[in-house]
């Protein structure tokens, strides 16, 4: 009944007979040895194996199995290569912590992914908060879920969403299915649902999707100053403007100048290669360092739980040591870049340790902050306007005088190659270096050329002063 066959299969209680489990079409089985009673077991999917190497992991206890699955060139779509289920029943004991398996043994730390699932016998709230509980049943549910969380592991199921259903009528639903996954896992789970019905059992199959991470990249700087300009004039040459509407409007005016300004942009962005990291990443760090980082996070959670004179101590040891890597990779990275440095790079390395200069900002009267500064200057060289006329109906304007190519020329020459760019990301040297290529590419956005109605006797705008004024709040807006 699922849109895709599962991979792996953990049942926990399967029905046995003398040790031995039913066999099924396309999977193969792995239980705990006898001659104990297999309470757990999980089918592995013969066309997971064809793909990766699948092996099985016994404890010495019956109640539990892992299956480890390896792929030399990546799971998920991500660089770890090893996989691991672990499936679990919990059976009830009378000394602490009233269950067959303590938690300690479940929730371990493991630098690739981990996958912990099965029936718990556990009520807790954060799985189940419309059941009210005793004190026994939280005392013994919250030490499971506190180690989970310290670890940490994250807690799969839907609060609410139950996963047993008793035959009686008495006895109401309840959450006893439970699924967690570790750091490295919880970015590759996609969904936990229980979307098939009950196989004769009084729980109900819980379904849980793995899927490549979504990693949500940075927005792709381009790096104008390496522009292929060759590339970029066959482009240009090729280049056509979308024909003028007919009878413009305001809105088809502006959608037909908007379309055509994206179709340049793209054909721009396309050639232009893209910038590096951010400069603001750590190059001097490892792999090595963020494991010793984990270790020391742990260390550290477990000390705050336990104040025990081995806890503090493992917890000062793994600080010291992590600490101390961190020092040495600066320092091997920083003797690495002193080492290959060029004259052109001195003023970089003495920035390093010199650190940037404090922030300074003009004294004005009735300015204290940067930000009222700010208001202040803009207010004095940039004085508010009244609002502009209503846009009127437009009409043709057929004796008009057109843009040339020099009049573009001496408005972008006046411009800075180094101004900050707006929306678009294209600096002013890109412009120019497109005009340059093809002169009659700008001069043809300004068709239609257009004059409003006059709004007054003595006030007629014609399509040049419009088209020089949304030039220039174009640019300013930029």
């Amino acid at each position: 009944m699922l849109p895709h066959p599962p991979l792996l299969v953990a049942i926990q209680d399967p029905p046995s007979r003398r040790s031995v489990l039913p066999m099924f079409l396309g999977f193969l089985s792995s239980a705990p040895p006898p001659p104990s009673r297999p309470w757990v077991a999980i089918y592995v999917s013969r066309t997971l194996n064809q793909h990766v190497s699948c092996s099985t992991v016994f404890y010495d206890s019956s109640e539990m199995l892992s299956v480890v699955a390896f792929s030399l060139e990546g799971l998920l779509g991500s660089s770890h290569r090893f996989l691991r289920v672990t499936s679990v029943y919990l059976l009830d004991t009378n000394h602490p912590p009233y269950h067959s398996i303590p938690p300690e043994r479940l929730f371990s730390f493991l630098s690739y992914p981990h996958l912990v699932l099965g029936d718990f016998n556990l009520h807790h709230p954060l799985a189940d908060p419309c059941r009210s509980l005793s004190e026994r049943e939280f005392t013994i549910s919250a030490r499971y879920l506190d180690v989970a969380f310290d670890v940490p592991y994250y807690l799969l199921n839907t609060p609410g969403v139950y996963t047993r259903f008793p035959f009686d009528t008495i006895s109401r639903p309840s959450v006893l299915d439970l699924a967690f996954a570790n750091t490295t896992l919880f970015p590759l789970v996609s969904s936990w649902d229980t979307p098939l019905p009950s196989t004769s059992s009084d729980h109900v199959p819980c379904v849980i999707t793995l899927k490549p991470p979504a990693i949500m990249l940075p927005p792709v700087t381009p790096h104008w100053a390496l522009l292929d300009l060759d590339a970029v004039g066959e482009a240009l040459n090729a280049f056509t403007t979308l024909p003028c509407p007919a009878r413009p409007t305001p809105n088809s005016l502006s959608r037909w100048f908007d379309i055509s300004s994206a179709r340049l942009t793209s054909l721009l962005t396309s050639h232009a290669p893209s910038k590096g990291p951010c400069p603001r990443l750590k190059p001097w760090w490892s792999p090595h360092l963020s494991s010793l980082r984990r270790e020391y996070h742990k260390f550290a959670r477990i000390s705050r739980l336990d104040l025990s004179s081995v806890n503090w101590s493992n917890m000062k040891s793994s600080r010291r040591t992590y600490f101390k890597a961190i020092a040495s990779a600066k320092k091997t990275h920083w003797s690495d870049f002193l080492s290959s440095a060029t004259p052109h790079s001195l003023w970089t390395a003495k920035r390093f340790p010199f650190g940037c200069p404090p922030q300074r900002f003009p004294e004005l009267p009735g300015a204290s902050d940067p930000a009222e500064v700010a208001e202040t200057l803009l207010h004095h060289f940039f004085p508010s306007k009244p609002p502009p006329p209503p846009l009127l109906r437009l009409a043709h304007y057929e004796d008009y005088t057109p843009l040339t190519s020099e009049e573009i020329s001496r408005a972008l020459s006046k411009s800075s190659n180094t101004s900050t760019p707006g929306p678009d990301h294209i600096p002013y040297s890109v412009w120019k270096s497109v005009h340059r290529l093809k002169p009659s590419l700008l001069p043809s956005l300004q068709d239609p050329l257009v004059r409003r109605e006059p709004i007054s006797k003595s006030c007629e705008i014609t399509q040049v002063d419009n088209l020089n004024r949304r030039w220039r709040l174009s640019r300013k807006a930029q």
